[in-house]
């Protein structure tokens, strides 16, 4: 049996309940982390709160406390009996009255989920989206909101072409970031990722490679990507190495990869 973790208590999922006037439900009013656990320890927990707050701030809502997240995932997994996991955090604003102004006392909806998880290396095509941009100067691309309709629709774009992920460039027509994860990009100045201002989502994978100096920020454009040495997707859960974007193989550096794997994994 599993048990979801929701507003404070352990239940079922079939025991679990949200409002139907919940505006996380209604208006996609909210936030959200996926966390990856191994032995038991959900990794770089404190990284992972810091951006629920930081989202939490742009919206103008409560998020739980790093400490309250941490006892309910130690009670979650054990009532789960998962050691390797993959852990969501799902953060709405909760209950309200029709229209998009947020009740003046809201009380969030939290929900914590459990499934069974490692962490992932793997090969894909990509394609660069035609359908959809980063707003480079819109705030929500910079949280992870609840509303993910425009990855939903380059995923669907990329399907159509038979591949597994999609590219979008910003407003500039420089490359962003993928759907669901950071760029990497072999240059001849070494590993590069876009900076956040170009519309690319702080990812907790993109900050311990920074941190670790095996990648630094720069500007791509879709010219740099066709003359990579390699490139590579990257998030808390997985690596994924480009073979080939919009058609085209791309070069594929084996000792790259396995550089990165170790790091993340």
């Amino acid at each position: 049996m599993m048990f979801v973790w929701l507003n404070g208590r352990l239940c079922t999922q079939a025991e679990a309940r949200i409002s139907p006037a919940d505006r996380g439900f209604t208006l996609g009013d909210g936030v959200f982390e996926t966390m990856r656990v191994v032995g038991g320890r959900v990794l770089h927990l404190p990284l992972h709160m810091a951006r629920l707050a930081a989202g939490g701030n742009v919206l103008g809502m409560a998020v739980p406390a790093a400490e309250e997240v941490q006892a309910a995932a130690a009670m979650l997994l054990k009532a789960c009996g998962l050691d390797n996991a993959v852990l969501r955090l799902s953060v709405a604003r909760g209950e309200g009255p029709r229209g998009l102004l947020p009740p003046e006392h809201a009380h969030p909806t939290v929900l914590l989920t459990a499934v069974p998880g490692v962490f992932s290396v793997s090969s894909i095509q990509v394609i660069t989206s035609r359908l959809i941009r980063r707003d480079e100067a819109s705030p929500l691309s910079y949280i992870k909101s609840l509303n993910y309709l425009p990855g939903i629709l380059a995923r669907q774009e990329a399907a159509r072409l038979g591949a597994q992920d999609a590219l979008l460039l910003n407003t500039h027509g420089r490359v962003a970031e993928s759907t669901i994860s950071n760029l990497l990009v072999a240059t001849p100045a070494g590993l590069v990722t876009p900076y956040v201002a170009e519309g690319a989502l702080a990812g907790i994978a993109r900050q311990i490679l920074l941190e670790r100096n095996l990648v630094r920020e720069g500007v791509l454009t879709p010219s740099d990507l066709r003359c990579a040495g390699g490139m590579w997707l990257v998030n808390s859960l997985s690596l994924r190495v480009v073979r080939a974007l919009d058609g085209q193989d791309l070069r594929v550096d084996d000792a790259l990869s396995t550089q990165l794997e170790h790091c993340l994994r």
